[in-house]
C-alpha cells in the first residue's frame, strides 16, 4: 500500500525535482507482416501499427491526469525492419518506402518516434541487412520520427568490423542529407554492441524476435530527484551516499512500475521491462552532470569521475531492481552531451573531452552520445571512434553504444542545435591521427575468450 507521505513525497519530486516518466514505449511485432510484395507489406505494416497503438497516446494522457505524473514520450518500437523486409526489398530505395510507412504510422497514431528502422549484424550482414543500413541516410532524411539502429558487435560473436566501416561511411553520408538541420538525421541513429531487445529509450528502442506480439516498456528518469536528495548528505560518507542513491532510485522506479501497471491493463498489453535508467533533459536541475558534481567534482571531466559515476550507476540499479517486477532495457545512468546541460557545461569549460567521456563509457548505461564533432571528420575517424566503444562493450559484457553527429559546415568552436529534448551541443575536438589502414581491413574481430561459457 502507498501511504500519504509516500504520495506527498512522490509530489514534490514531480512538482520541484523534475520527476518524470521519460517514455511509454509499445513494442509492437511485424512478423506477421512480412510478405514477397512490396506494397503489400506495406500495407500490413501501416494496419498492424495502427490498429495495435491506437489507444497509445489517448491512454497514456488518461494516466497522467488520473495520477498527475508526466509521461514525456509515448513511442512505438517494431521488429528491426531488416528482417521484415527481407523478402520483399532488393534495394535500398525499397527500404526506404518502409520507413515512409512507419513514418506515416507513427504520424496517424501521434507518437513522437518509432523505433526499429534497424540491423543486428554483429556477426555477418545479409544482403537485406546491407540495403537497409545503406537505406539510413535517405530514410532518415525524408522521414520526420523515424529512428535507426545498427548492433555490429556483441561479446558472444566479437565485432564486424566490415559493418563499422560502413556504419562510419552511413554516419557521414546521414550528416550529409540533413546538413541543412546541423545534421540532425545523425542524432536518430546509434550504432550498438550488445543492443537489448527491450530498451524503451530512443534512439535504439526495436523490439527482439523473441519478445512478445506487443509490449509496454516504460522508461522512467528523476536525475533531479538524485540530485536533491544528495544535497542533503553532503560530506557524508559513501555509505550515506550509497544509500540515499538506492533509496531515491526505488522511489523513481515505483513511479514507472505503476504506470507500467496501469498502460499494459487499459491497453490490454503485457507489461515487459521498466527501464530505471537516469536519463537528462536541457532543462536546468535534470543533468547527470551536476550529480557527479554534488558527489564532489569540481567540474564532470575532472579526475575521479568515472570513479562517481561507476558508483552511481551501480547504485541506480541496486535501488530500482527492487522497485519493479521486471527491470531491463538499459537502466543505470545516461551522458548524452547535447541532452543535458552539465554535460555542455563541462565541455565549454574544457574539463570534459571525447577521451573521457570514453573512458566514462566503461561505468555507465550507453556510450558516446549525442557528441556533436567537427564535420570535416572523416569516416574512417568515425568507425574507428565506433570500433573503441564496440570493444568496450564487447570485453566488459555490457551495451555500449555511439551516437556521433559530425556537423557539416560547422567545426570546433562552433555549436550544433537540435532542439526538443535533443538540445543543443559544442563541437568536440575529434583525434585527427588517421586509422584508415585498421579499418579497412576485412572481417571481424573474434570474440573475447570468457565468451565461451558453454
Amino acid at each position: 500500500m502507498i501511504n500519504m507521505y509516500e504520495v506527498s513525497e512522490t509530489n514534490k519530486m514531480i512538482e520541484s525535482e523534475n520527476l518524470d516518466v521519460r517514455t511509454i514505449t509499445l513494442g509492437i511485432s511485424l512478423l506477421d507482416c512480412i510478405d514477397s510484395d512490396l506494397k503489400e507489406l506495406n500495407r500490413k505494416i501501416y494496419e498492424k501499427i495502427t490498429v495495435t497503438a491506437r489507444d497509445l497516446v489517448r491512454t497514456g494522457q488518461d494516466i497522467e491526469k488520473e495520477f498527475g505524473i508526466p509521461i514525456v514520450n509515448k513511442r512505438i518500437s517494431v521488429t528491426p525492419i531488416a528482417l521484415v523486409g527481407a523478402a520483399a526489398c532488393r534495394r535500398p530505395e525499397d527500404f526506404v518506402e518502409i520507413a515512409k510507412t512507419l513514418d506515416q504510422a507513427a504520424e496517424t497514431v501521434g507518437v513522437n518516434f518509432i523505433g526499429g528502422y534497424s540491423a543486428l549484424v554483429s556477426k555477418a550482414m545479409t544482403k537485406s541487412d546491407e540495403n537497409l543500413i545503406r537505406s539510413i541516410p535517405q530514410a532518415l532524411a525524408v522521414t520526420e520520427r523515424i529512428c535507426s539502429s545498427v548492433n555490429v558487435g556483441s561479446t558472444k560473436t566479437g565485432i564486424n568490423m566490415d559493418a563499422v566501416r560502413l556504419c562510419g561511411e552511413i554516419v557521414k553520408e546521414t550528416a550529409e542529407a540533413t546538413k541543412e538541420r546541423d545534421s540532425l538525421g545523425c542524432a536518430k541513429l546509434v550504432v550498438f554492441c550488445n543492443a537489448p531487445d527491450d530498451n524503451p529509450f530512443m534512439a535504439g528502442a526495436f523490439l527482439g524476435v523473441t519478445e512478445a506480439d506487443a509490449v509496454i516498456n516504460v522508461g522512467v528518469s528523476g536525475p533531479g530527484v538524485v540530485k536533491k536528495a544528495l544535497e542533503k548528505v553532503r560530506g557524508k560518507g559513501f555509505e550515506e551516499l550509497c544509500e540515499t542513491i538506492k533509496k531515491t532510485a526505488f522511489k523513481v522506479t515505483r513511479v514507472g512500475q505503476l504506470v507500467a501497471g496501469e498502460a499494459s491493463e487499459r491497453l490490454g498489453v503485457p507489461f515487459g521491462i521498466v527501464d530505471l535508467s537516469l536519463a537528462p533533459t536541457p532543462d536546468v536541475g535534470d543533468s547527470v552532470a551536476e550529480i557527479l558534481e554534488e558527489i564532489g567534482l569540481e567540474r564532470v571531466g575532472a579526475p575521479g569521475t568515472t570513479a562517481a559515476l561507476a558508483l552511481l550507476n551501480d547504485q541506480v540499479k541496486k535501488g530500482g531492481v527492487m522497485a519493479s517486477s521486471y527491470v531491463g532495457g538499459l537502466s543505470g545512468a545516461f551522458i548524452p552531451v547535447s541532452e543535458d546541460q552539465g554535460m555542455i557545461d563541462a565541455v565549454q569549460a574544457g574539463s570534459l573531452s571525447l577521451e573521457k567521456l570514453e573512458a566514462m563509457t566503461c561505468v555507465c548505461s550507453v556510450g558516446l552520445d549525442m557528441i556533436a564533432i567537427p564535420g570535416k571528420t572523416s569516416a574512417s575517424t568515425i568507425a574507428g571512434i565506433i570500433a573503441d566503444e564496440m570493444a568496450i562493450g564487447m570485453i566488459n559484457q555490457k551495451t555500449t553504444a555511439v551516437r556521433l553527429i559530425p556537423v557539416i559546415g560547422k567545426d570546433v568552436g562552433d555549436t550544433a542545435q537540435f532542439g526538443g529534448l535533443l538540445g543543443y551541443a559544442p563541437i568536440i575536438p575529434v583525434n585527427e591521427f588517421g586509422c584508415e589502414t585498421f579499418i579497412n581491413r576485412k572481417g571481424r574481430i573474434p570474440a573475447p575468450i570468457h565468451s565461451f561459457k558453454n
